[in-house]
């Protein structure tokens, strides 16, 4: 591995994806400009990130970097080819517990899926870590217990 990627963007005049790297043999840190060719609003972002990922004249500089980064970034170029502002593209990125996702159509479920996916697969303990506990017991505190009215009317069958 000759290249570590420190830093990922995108740029949106021309269409382009910014990588700042370091050369592993010079130390030296680096910027690289990588053009997105042939994407327009109606491009499959993954398709797109995978084809540029697996790119021979890109693919030592991206070997670091993970698909779901380069998707991320092609959803915020393809969003700003559809006009969205780079605010709404960025929230529609983040997961709120709050929010109802049976509200959302196909393609933003997806995306919020493969989110939550990733902070999962990153938040998650392997048996093979330092840290990891067989049997782990977390007191949560004391819950409120609210009355409801079916719990006064059962009598005990």
């Amino acid at each position: 591995m000759r290249f570590e990627a420190k830093r990922c963007g995108v740029c949106f005049s021309p269409p382009s994806i910014v990588l700042i790297y370091k050369n592993t043999e010079t130390n030296k840190v680096r910027k690289r400009i990588i053009p997105v060719r042939n994407f327009s609003q109606y491009s499959d972002y993954s398709l797109a990130a995978e084809r540029l990922k697996n790119h021979p004249r890109h693919k030592d500089y991206l070997e670091r970097v993970s698909q779901t980064q380069l998707e991320r970034l092609h959803i915020i170029l393809r969003d700003h080819l559809q006009g969205i502002s780079l605010e709404r593209s960025l929230a529609s990125l983040q997961v709120d517990p709050a929010e109802d996702l049976n509200k959302l159509d196909d393609d933003a479920l997806a995306r919020k899926k493969r989110h939550m996916d990733e902070l999962f697969e990153k938040n998650r303990t392997q048996r093979e870590d330092p840290e990891f506990v067989y049997d782990l017991e977390v007191d949560f505190g004391q819950a409120d217990d609210e009355k409801c009215s079916w719990d006064e009317e059962s009598n005990g069958f």
